[in-house]
């Protein structure tokens, strides 16, 4: 079953998530309704459970390989920097030009309950990082500073009011904004 993404202004995206204690049949339930939310976005890479209004630390991602999902992930190690642009299925249309850490080791639970870490490079590190924040009501915005932020601020505003109004359709729409 697909859920309705959640978008910005939503408050369950600034309240930070619960730690799983148990993973049973909730929980697998939970990963399939995810899986299937992220499938029918058509073009996101990953997906966190608030972002489905579910307060719980489990994250869900497809690169192609194969659908995977973690639960109660951390950055426990970072390393270099990377600048791609990032978008995000809970502010969508928009792109931004960010920083983040090049290289992450991330640890996490799998769904058979086993200790995990994965060693993390580029575009995979930054859907961990970016995931992760959303496990802990961070947004998108919230990591950007000063006039990026206002710029990118006042372009969703844009964005949102034409696809209201009807004058565009908000995906597959792409606005990015470079860092300043």
């Amino acid at each position: 079953m697909s859920h309705k993404i959640r978008t910005y202004g939503d408050p369950v995206l600034k309240t930070k998530a619960g730690v799983v204690d148990n993973i049973d049949g909730k929980v697998i339930r939970l990963v399939d309704e995810m899986f299937d939310t992220l499938i029918d976005s058509g073009n996101g890479l990953a997906l966190a459970a608030p972002q489905i209004g579910v307060q719980k630390q489990v994250v869900v991602w497809d690169l192609g390989d194969e659908p995977l999902a973690i639960v109660n992930p951390e950055v426990v190690e970072s390393d270099g920097e990377w600048v791609f642009d990032e978008g995000c299925l809970s502010i969508p249309g928009l792109y931004v030009e960010m920083l983040r850490p090049k290289k992450v080791l991330v640890r996490g639970v799998s769904l058979d309950g086993e200790i995990i870490e994965i060693e993390a490079d580029e575009l995979e590190a930054r859907m961990f990082q970016h995931e992760i924040d959303h496990l802990h009501g961070v947004l998108m915005f919230d990591r950007l500073e000063g006039d990026q932020r206002k710029e990118a601020m006042r372009e969703y505003r844009r964005i949102e009011e034409q696809a209201a109004e009807g004058t565009i359709e908000r995906q597959p729409l792409r606005r990015r904004l470079g860092l300043s």
